[in-house]
């Protein structure tokens, strides 16, 4: 549909009237010497070239100006739909600079906002490369020598096998990692929200974790005794895997005969704060504002030794705020790391 026109007079008028007074003086002088005209009639014919001054520019200006104006519009809403079309085409000089302008800042920020964009689609597409090359080549490798003939050495081919199982297991975390995340952030997977304890599924993780923090004899532990249940309202598979995700890491960046604790306050606005502290190597500052990037990796070396998808972080970010909660980090290098989400609580 074609945009209503709106008209500007402002030119117009003062044009008019620039030509009024400049006929009349003219005119006035003559008459009044010559044929003794009163100011009667001097009033009345400057009020007539007034309005036929005014007639004729208005007119051309709707017909000359209108036209160029409005194709800047048409070419405007050929680029952007919705910010000009919306509007009434306007002949007024100064209204129309500042829709260009502004046009163009949002072209800018818009056009930025796609760099950004574009380097970190770069970024991903190579970390999702380099992530599954890794393990599929040491799968490939094993598998290679295996045809090769050391799969006659029982004790070899036993040992090549473990190893490239294990590669395939984390093929499998990757895709299977992947695949959350995009579900997460299409809305594809739906929270299955719940009242549950959330002291008690603490304990579950920790007994899930329990051998794997003693290999390096990290302690998990709560901060205080919680004598009675802490009812939240949440997805409790998904706040599993949240905890799960922290503690993990935590252990895996904890140093020997370190401790994990866990802490959980009451906040106002019906909140409550789950708070995952360990005394581990920590992580410098430089690394936080990143720390929840997919495959973003602090130490790349020592992380890929002890395996995981690299996208742990990520889900856990993704996971909390589906739920329409923050998390935060801090930590300090070679002092620890506290992660802390929020979480609503059960009325």
């Amino acid at each position: 549909m074609q945009p209503k026109f709106k008209k500007s007079y402002k030119f117009a008028i003062m044009t008019s009237l620039y030509i009024t007074l400049f006929i009349t003086l003219l005119t006035s002088v003559f008459l009044y010497a010559y044929y003794a005209i009163n100011g009667w009639v001097i009033f009345a014919f400057s009020a007539s070239m007034f309005v036929v001054s005014f007639i004729v520019i208005q007119y051309r200006v709707e017909r000359f100006i209108y036209k160029r104006v409005k194709k800047i519009y048409d070419d405007l809403t050929l680029l952007e739909s919705t910010t000009i079309s919306k509007g009434a085409i306007t002949t007024d000089m100064k209204t129309l600079t500042e829709e260009i302008d502004k046009f163009a800042r949002d072209k800018k920020i818009e056009i930025e906002t796609l760099k950004v964009r574009e380097n970190y689609r770069k970024e991903f597409l190579g970390n999702v490369s380099h992530e599954l090359k890794t393990p599929l080549f040491t799968v490939q490798g094993y598998v290679l020598t295996l045809l090769d003939g050391a799969m006659n050495d029982k004790a070899l081919r036993e040992k090549y096998l473990e190893r490239a199982s294990k590669g395939v297991e984390r093929l499998g975390y990757i895709i299977k990692d992947l695949d959350m995340i995009t579900k997460l952030e299409v809305g594809d997977l739906s929270l299955n929200r719940e009242v549950f304890n959330i002291v008690e599924l603490v304990k579950n993780v920790f007994d899930m974790l329990e051998m794997k923090a003693s290999k390096k004899r990290i302690t998990l532990t709560f901060d205080s005794d919680y004598l009675n249940p802490i009812l939240v309202n949440a997805d409790k598979e998904r706040i599993q895997q949240v905890l799960a995700n922290l503690i993990v890491n935590s252990i895996k960046y904890g140093r020997e005969k370190g401790t994990t604790e866990v802490s959980i306050e009451n906040l106002i606005k019906n909140r409550v704060i789950v708070r995952v502290t360990d005394n581990g190597e920590g992580i410098g500052k430089v690394h936080l504002p990143r720390l929840f990037e997919r495959f973003y990796r602090v130490d790349k070396s020592g992380s890929r030794k002890e395996g995981g998808s690299g996208l742990g972080l990520s889900i856990v970010k993704h996971i909390i705020e589906a739920h329409d909660e923050k998390i935060y980090v801090e930590s300090e290098y070679g002092v620890g790391s506290e992660f802390s989400f929020t979480l609503e609580k059960a009325k």
